[in-house]
């Protein structure tokens, strides 16, 4: 491994980096190489996320889609809402 000495950060830029690092429990050099790591590895990063989905799907699909999970936006208020009784009960203690 090599050590790598750096220069010129600025206070503001130091005290957040120490932030950053008490706030996960680690170290400010961990914090660093694992920062310069992720942004530099030789990898390609992959995500999680469905950003490349994002305009791919056809009208038709969409509405597929949409019709397909639309009885999950339904809202089963037996399983959110107390009875009244229960509410009553809850009130009281």
């Amino acid at each position: 491994m090599t050590d790598l000495s750096l220069r010129g950060l600025d206070a503001s830029t130091l005290a957040r980096i120490k932030s950053s690092a008490r706030r996960r429990k680690i170290s400010v050099n961990r914090l660093i190489v694992e920062t310069l790591r992720e942004r530099y590895a030789e990898t390609e990063q992959v995500f999680d996320d469905l950003d490349a989905l994002a305009g791919s799907w056809s009208k038709s699909e969409a509405q597929e889609f949409n019709e397909a999970v639309q009885s999950f936006s339904d809202i089963e208020s037996r399983l959110w809402w107390p009875s009244r009784r229960e509410h009553t009960e809850w009130r009281r203690e």
